[in-house]
């Protein structure tokens, strides 16, 4: 079951579309020094493996706009200059070939300055995403709601692309980012009712390990169940393709998107006949290439795991020194448990390679 997705108007990055029931786009940020163009190509070329479809850069001066434009002449996915304070940095930006520049209207100079860039920017058909930030709300809408409230991030956001808007510009993109899971939440709740242009999620400043994964996925989770969200980045204490698998976990999680093998396995209890947490990673590690859309189980229990996970395209389910192998809840074969892994990686390749095939790929 997919969300009802809330309708905007599309916007073209690049070669993608956001918005307008185009698929929720994942992004990321590039964490290499912007001026090794030659460390942040590796990186982007890494995060379009990991399936990033939108990458970001930081262009925090004017040295760094050259880099940027080499880095634009080396790879193909849309690409997108981070600017904040200096407005010049996003025409020049726009010049060298960026896809999409993020002005945060709460420190980019002002009205002027933000229609100056709408102004090149639809020359050179580039888009803006109107980045919001709690940490650096305008001081005049702090001062009106008491501090950096759903309601005042979202005044901040309309009021921009009011601006943009007079001078004719519609690629516009917004997001509203704060730390705060419930904050986030709500400004989006109340953008998505103001605005009809595509919305980028993020939770910004999550954290590290586990704690940034459970706020980015509750948060933006939430949004995506509602319907709201045409994008995404997880912003994670960690490298950028650790950023683009949560981002993917999510989506699947909503029904939104299906990229790769999906694990899932069972919690365990007192009839566990395996390691199951040894062989669950063994699993996903073995599998982490396919692209297939493909659900795989690993169950603990060889009398209930084929029912249990009867849904599954293939799974094992182990004890007592063996193992069987299902699909959609038949048992395929039965194996030893010293090979029960490499059993079910080859049922799924296999399959995988049917799907590949099927669709004139290999």
């Amino acid at each position: 079951m997919e969300p009802v997705r809330r309708r905007t108007r599309s916007v073209r990055v690049g070669a993608l579309t956001l918005g307008g029931g185009a698929p929720v786009r994942i992004q990321s940020m590039t964490k290499t020094d912007t001026n090794d163009v030659a460390a942040t190509v590796r990186q982007v070329r890494t995060l379009a493996r990991a399936g990033c479809e939108i990458v970001r850069v930081a262009v925090p001066g004017h040295d760094a706009v050259a880099a940027f434009a080499a880095i634009r002449a080396k790879v193909s996915l849309p690409l997108v200059a981070d600017i904040h304070f200096d407005h010049r940095l996003a025409i020049a930006c726009i010049d060298a070939g960026a896809d999409k520049v993020r002005l945060n209207p709460g420190n980019i100079g002002g009205t002027e300055r933000m229609q100056e860039v709408a102004r090149r920017a639809g020359e050179r058909g580039c888009a803006i995403r109107v980045g919001v930030n709690a940490g650096s709300l305008e001081k005049d809408l702090q001062l009106k709601h008491g501090g950096a409230t759903p309601a005042a991030l979202v005044e901040s956001a309309v009021r921009a692309v009011r601006d943009l808007e007079a001078v004719g510009f519609r690629a516009i993109v917004v997001s509203l980012k704060a730390s705060s899971v419930l904050h986030t939440i709500a400004a989006y709740r109340l953008a998505a009712r103001a605005l009809r242009y595509p919305l980028h999620l993020g939770v910004t400043e999550a954290g590290w390990g586990l704690a940034g994964i459970v706020k980015s996925s509750v948060g933006m989770g939430a949004l995506l169940a509602d319907g709201i969200g045409d994008t995404l980045r997880v912003s994670l204490t960690d490298t950028p393709v650790a950023e683009v698998r949560v981002a993917r976990e999510i989506l699947s999680a909503v029904g939104l998107r299906r990229v790769g093998v999906e694990i899932i396995s069972c919690p365990t209890c007192g009839r566990c006949g395996i390691d199951l947490q040894r062989t669950a990673r063994a699993v996903r590690r073995s599998l982490a290439d396919i692209t297939t859309p493909l659900t795989v189980a690993v169950m603990g229990c060889p009398v209930n795991g084929p029912g249990e996970a009867k849904a599954a395209d293939f799974g094992l389910a182990g004890g007592k020194g063996r193992a069987v192998i299902f699909s959609r809840g038949k048992i395929v074969k039965t194996v030893p448990e010293s090979s029960m892994i490499d059993a079910l990686v080859e049922a799924v390749r296999e399959q995988s390679g049917r799907h590949e095939r099927g669709r004139g790929r290999v």
